[in-house]
């Protein structure tokens, strides 16, 4: 019998040679940019569950600032169980999905298809089903993934995205040449303090602005996954607009602050849930510039790829305070590997 948490561990581990390996196979998620250059779409249409619609959430906003397009997250149930046939043509459907084996999303994206998308699979599993509906298919080459909680095929599929959008551009991965590296800096960050601190939370609030709204997302569900915590995500903006007024002493607040214009963006959220007495924990590039009880660096690279980095020493807090609290991450309580909808 394997030691509670083991296979999360080993995960989280390997993600610097992932992430490094996806670098260097930069080539050929270039050929799938060029294809999708040759066919210059009106907008962009991103399908995905779980981890993998927090991936689609930080590919949307890559799209829109680096890309100029507009691109919004699909809902796949108007195909699947209304019946929807959308005009689709001079479309691009990126199809994000670890396994490959949503029938939803793999409905979608046959129907996509059909209706005129130019559609591409975003997979760690490209044999799947997935992978041979869609025109286009991108590996993010994780390998086998054990552990039920997604720790190196969410990071890869960040940075797989970001290599695709960037090369889309015209770019040449430059920013990405030493995320192995950076990443590597990123996990080796002491966590200790803040696991001691949260493991008797009950509620925790995460935050993010920009890009690392979806670090907030994703962060929310690895400690509500792992751990059991009532957990929910806020953008900042969103944060002030009512939930904070659910904010006390009581009250837990993750927040995802880098050195970027979202990072920036946050400082007058994170002064207000400060005054009304929350405990926050700060991670980011600029942890140490914000009020918070808990402050956890993160190497600083350009904001486009900061969540890349950013999940990383979260995916390590939601480890400890699940062993911490007596739990088993890597057997968390009803749930699976894939989760099949329609």
């Amino acid at each position: 019998m394997s030691n509670p948490g083991q296979h999360m561990a080993a995960e989280i581990a390997e993600q610097p040679a992932v992430l490094g390996g996806l670098v260097a196979r930069r080539g050929e998620i270039a050929e799938v940019a060029g294809a999708i250059a040759r066919r210059p779409p009106r907008f962009a249409l991103l399908a995905a569950r779980g981890s993998s619609d927090h991936a689609a959430l930080y590919a949307k906003y890559l799209i829109e600032v680096l890309l100029g397009l507009p691109a919004g997250l699909v809902s796949p149930s108007t195909v699947t169980l209304y019946g929807a046939r959308p005009d689709l043509r001079d479309v691009l459907l990126v199809s994000v999905s670890q396994s490959g084996g949503s029938p939803d999303l793999l409905e979608f994206t046959q129907t996509a298809r059909k209706q005129g998308a130019l559609t591409v699979a975003v997979t760690n599993t490209p044999s799947s089903p997935l992978g041979g509906a869609a025109e286009l298919a991108v590996d993010i080459g994780a390998g086998t993934e054990t552990a039920v909680a997604a720790t190196k095929t969410y990071s890869a599929t960040l940075l797989a995205l970001y290599l695709l959008v960037d090369a889309v551009r015209g770019g040449d991965a430059s920013a990405a040449a030493e995320i192995e590296p950076l990443a590597r800096q990123a996990l080796d960050v002491d966590v200790q303090r803040a696991v001691d601190r949260y493991r008797f939370v009950d509620r925790i609030i995460t935050t993010g602005r920009g890009y690392s709204y979806a670090t907030a997302l994703e962060s929310a569900l690895k400690l509500a996954e792992t751990s059991y915590l009532a957990a929910r995500a806020y953008s900042g903006a969103d944060l002030l607009h009512g939930p904070v007024a659910a904010v006390d002493e009581e009250t837990a607040v993750l927040a995802i602050t880098g050195a970027g214009r979202g990072g920036a963006a946050l400082r007058d959220v994170l002064t207000a849930v400060a005054e009304r007495g929350a405990d926050v924990l700060a991670l980011g590039s600029s942890a140490d510039e914000v009020p918070a009880a808990v402050r956890i660096p993160v190497p600083s690279v350009t904001e486009e790829l900061a969540p890349v980095l950013e999940v990383l020493p979260v995916q390590r807090i939601a480890l400890g305070l699940a062993l911490a609290r007596g739990f088993d991450p890597d057997r968390p309580r009803g749930l699976n590997k894939v989760t099949r909808t329609r």
